[in-house]
């Protein structure tokens, strides 16, 4: 069966054109609220783009690709006194392929580290730049991570259930949560290591 899933998800993929996580990422947040290209990018802005980045213009050139296949559908919103607006919607076909698409087994993501390759090559550099560097990136951490722990407590007093709709967003930021928590404790190391904790 997850082979059919598989070649069946290859298949609808090279259909569609699909293949790039921000088309699914795009049909994500149009499962969870219909919205205009300008509300897709302020939530990309505000939420996904905390772990997967586009710019507006990518969204807009992937909505219009996916209303070409089918994925989503638009309507022309008139407005008094302002340019009309495009709502968009997942269709049947774009909740089908996003199905399709949580079927098929996950990648391992590749770690791109500018900083990381930074600390391979740090004897060559002034060591109070590098903990100039570090201390600044710590900083970063603890404001990101202050962010979504301000997010978890407003939305997520308590887990919601498994089931429920919020499961997912939930999952992702405990991810964040634990991902910042980890770089704040890998910059304390690093600090510790040169000795200027």
């Amino acid at each position: 069966m997850s082979l059919h899933c598989n070649s069946l998800h290859i298949a609808v993929a090279a259909q569609y054109g699909l293949g790039m996580a921000l088309d699914h990422a795009i049909l994500v947040s149009l499962h969870e609220r219909s919205a205009t290209g300008y509300d897709l990018a302020r939530r990309f802005d505000a939420s996904i783009g905390r772990f997967w980045r586009a710019s507006h213009q990518q969204i807009y050139k992937v909505l219009g690709r996916m209303e070409a296949a089918g994925l989503v559908a638009s309507e022309l919103v008139v407005q008094d006194g302002r340019p009309d607006k495009k709502v968009y919607s997942i269709t049947a076909d774009g909740t089908a392929e996003l199905v399709t698409w949580l079927a098929t087994p996950t990648p391992r993501e590749a770690l791109r580290s500018e900083f990381a390759v930074k600390l391979r090559a740090m004897h060559l550099g002034d060591r109070a730049t590098l903990v100039a560097q570090v201390r600044q990136r710590r900083d970063e951490h603890v404001e990101q991570l202050a962010y979504y722990e301000a997010s978890r407590e407003k939305y997520y007093p308590a887990p919601p259930s498994p089931d429920s709709e919020e499961a997912g967003p939930y999952l992702v930021l405990r991810g964040g949560i634990s991902g910042e928590r980890h770089a704040i404790s890998w910059c304390d190391e690093i600090l510790a290591f040169v000795g200027q904790s």
